[in-house]
């Protein structure tokens, strides 16, 4: 259950910053941005979260391993945002600054949410270590 909230949250916060970038501020149609986080989103918690941010580094080292996983889903951000938004809504010109800003601010917010998901949905090894003590 903890997964399907986080899932939720960061879906919620990619669509409010894409909608805000490539609708708001770029003219894309929201349908078009919404379809591209709900891609981003999925590609980011399984590649971004489940695989990078819970397996770089060491376990208490929350810092180094937050600033791979941070820089990880900015570059795939950048990516998706890139190939998906140059198919199918912004026009080549725009494109490129549409996903650079969109990889910045999606950057940040992932910083947040791997905190997040830091404390309260991979908690396992930390129970694990603490019923080994």
């Amino acid at each position: 259950m903890d997964h399907i909230k986080a899932i939720i949250i960061k879906l919620v916060m990619i669509t409010v910053v894409l909608g805000i970038i490539l609708t708001g501020i770029f003219d894309g149609e929201f349908s078009d941005s919404l379809w591209i986080s709900v891609v981003l989103t999925v590609l980011a918690y399984v590649l971004g979260d489940l695989f990078i941010f819970r397996k770089a580094g060491d376990d208490s080292d929350l810092t180094k391993r937050n600033i791979i996983a941070t820089l990880a889903d900015a570059v795939l951000t950048f990516a998706v945002v890139y190939l998906m938004g140059k198919d199918i809504f912004v026009g080549d010109n725009d494109i490129f600054n549409a996903a650079l800003l969109s990889a910045i601010v999606v950057g940040i917010g992932e910083w947040f949410f791997h905190r997040y998901l830091n404390n309260n949905v991979f908690d396992e090894k930390l129970d694990h270590h603490r019923s080994i003590s």
